[in-house]
């Protein structure tokens, strides 16, 4: 392999040969840069294999930080280690690279006014001759690759200039690929991390209650994840303890200052403390741990298990919301928020429900934004609770919370309703009648879907159920009815908490239920899904006659939570 000088030498060879030999040492180079992402590893020989090549005394590396438009010397090597030094963009001949994203030649250093002298006063080396190329991309420079002074004395042409060019598209390419790289490997790690942050979250929120419980509440993240968070737990005396919660800030951090309040909230609360002595006492313990000014915004309290009295205590908490026969009380909940200030006081309050309804919600409920981007405040709230008002509690969230996000959430939100527990009844979402003709499908199905989506059913989930219910009215066209297609299919969607009904009533020949089995959905012929698809989609269904004793009934149902948690976990 030919040396430096061989190479400097056959400068005076005829352009093939000069041009060859380049050839051979940019692909040297781009094998040796490519050996490894790891960038201390790969500028340093980098830079020496440049040196060597192009037979210069010294040679720098200079990264651009896009933030603060300084170059910083990451390597160097020559007489001078100059390793850290920084420079401004447009200072001195390497500011000048990056600044006109152009290739500098100096031929004579003392008599060119654009030099930066101070590292020659600094040092005592003598600058002559430099040559500064731009690490190109396409978002723009990244840094410069500087030589200085040829070995042989004399100063730089035009021929350096281009063969330094040269040099700098491989290593820009190098470094840009090893950046990027890190920049994926901190997105994986941050992305984990969240997961781990998100799982967690979720699993300190209350599961929903089943028997007559008169709390439930609902959390619905901006973002990847919460800072928002509630909680509900059972006294030995038959009282039951909630929290609601708001984290400042956002990011992981936050995440996990929420899990320790939490965690620190509900400790507190167990002992059954006065809703003032809770909060003073999380207080204290979150002033020893909290740091980098983030502080807790909470609201606790006890109600008992008939929701006839509530007593609670706020901190930094927006104001209660009990409505009561159409009308409004608002109570602010008072107290600085936690985590702020050892030993601060905060004052009880004592609600009587007398059949209303305790609202708390966080302030990313007050501050979601309308069509004019301002927020609804505690008005807009009040308008939206009046409007479900007749609505069961669940059903009453639900609403409550489609409304908000078809405005524009901007913050973290939770809200929380305490009610005295009443008798549950379906809540009807859809009853129509079509007529048995394959024709009649296409409207149905999009109101069906338009139905899921106005109910915040899931869209993965409602295109199934979609499918799963033309199915089944296809199958009863088919061969409930037959080729006549004479009568009609009496559709009814009903929800119960987390259960989604699904009614098909045809007056049709009776069908032996025993007679209808479902076959492998593989198998299955794209038109001829059937039972097998119905079977795979919901999670429970039967047919029995209908209840004139003409006719069928098809009874289909799927548990919305067990599919919400599905969808979690496959996330």
């Amino acid at each position: 392999m030919t040396t430096a000088r061989q190479r400097i030498a056959a400068a005076h060879a005829p352009p093939r040969v000069r041009e060859a030999d380049a050839l051979a040492f940019l692909a040297d180079l781009s094998r040796s840069l490519a050996v490894s992402l790891d960038l201390r590893e790969t500028l340093p020989r980098t830079i020496t294999q440049v040196r060597d090549f192009l037979d210069v005394e010294g040679i720098a590396l200079f990264l651009l930080d896009a933030a603060t438009q300084v170059l910083e010397c990451k390597v160097s090597a020559g007489p001078v280690d100059v390793t850290g030094l920084r420079l401004a963009v447009g200072q001195g001949i390497v500011g000048r690279a990056v600044a006109e994203d152009a290739t500098q030649l100096v031929a004579d250093a003392s008599a060119d006014s654009r030099v930066w002298r101070a590292a020659d006063e600094t040092t005592g080396f003598v600058t002559r001759s430099i040559v500064c190329a731009p690490l190109r991309t396409a978002a723009g420079p990244i840094g410069v690759i500087e030589i200085v002074n040829r070995r042989d004395g004399k100063p730089f042409t035009d021929v350096d200039a281009e063969l330094l060019d040269l040099v700098a598209a491989p290593a820009a390419l190098a470094i840009n690929n090893a950046r990027m790289a890190g920049a994926l490997l901190e997105q994986q790690r941050l992305k984990r991390e969240f997961d781990l942050a998100r799982h967690l979250q979720k699993s300190l929120l209350p599961r929903r209650r089943r028997d007559a419980f008169p709390v439930i509440g609902v959390n619905r993240p901006a973002h990847e994840i919460s800072g928002d968070f509630y909680d509900y737990f059972e006294l030995a005396d038959g009282r039951i303890g909630f929290v609601v919660g708001d984290i400042s800030g956002k990011g992981l951090d936050a995440a996990l200052l929420m899990v320790r309040a939490a965690s620190l909230l509900r400790w507190a609360g167990k002992d059954g403390l006065a809703p003032s002595a809770w909060l003073a006492r999380a207080n204290d313990e979150l002033c020893e741990t909290a740091r980098d000014g983030r502080f807790v915004c909470a609201l606790v309290g006890y109600v008992d298990r008939a929701a006839t009295r509530v007593q609670f205590a706020g901190a930094g908490f927006p104001p209660v919301v009990v409505h009561r026969d159409g009308r409004y009380t608002g109570h602010v909940a008072g107290g600085p928020p936690l985590g702020i200030l050892r030993g601060i006081a905060f004052e009880s309050h004592d609600v009587a429900l007398d059949g209303g309804t305790f609202y708390a919600f966080s302030d990313g409920a007050t501050d979601v934004r309308d069509a004019a981007g301002q927020p609804i405040g505690l008005a807009g709230m009040r308008a939206l609770i009046a409007r479900h008002a007749r609505d069961t509690p669940q059903a009453r969230l639900r609403g409550l919370l489609g409304d908000l996000k078809r405005l524009r959430l901007v913050d973290d939100t939770t809200l929380l309703l305490i009610e005295a527990p009443q008798a549950e009844h379906p809540e009807l979402l859809l009853a129509r009648t079509l007529p048995a003709r394959a024709e009649a499908m296409r409207e149905l199905r999009a109101e069906l879907r338009a139905t899921f989506d106005e109910h915040g059913i899931e869209p993965r989930l409602r295109d199934r159920l979609v499918l799963a219910v033309d199915e089944a009215c296809t199958n009863i066209i088919r061969h409930g009815y037959g080729p006549e297609c004479e009568g009609a299919i009496a559709l009814r969607v009903l929800r119960s908490d987390a259960t989604l009904g699904i009614e098909l009533v045809d007056d049709a020949p009776a069908v032996d239920p025993a007679s209808i089995k479902p076959g492998t959905l593989g198998d299955c012929r794209c038109g001829g899904l059937g039972v097998a698809l119905i079977d795979e989609v919901m999670d429970e269904w039967r047919i029995e006659p209908a209840e004139d004793g003409c006719g069928n009934r098809l009874v289909l149902r799927k548990r919305i939570e067990t599919w919400a948690c599905e969808e979690a976990d496959e996330s």
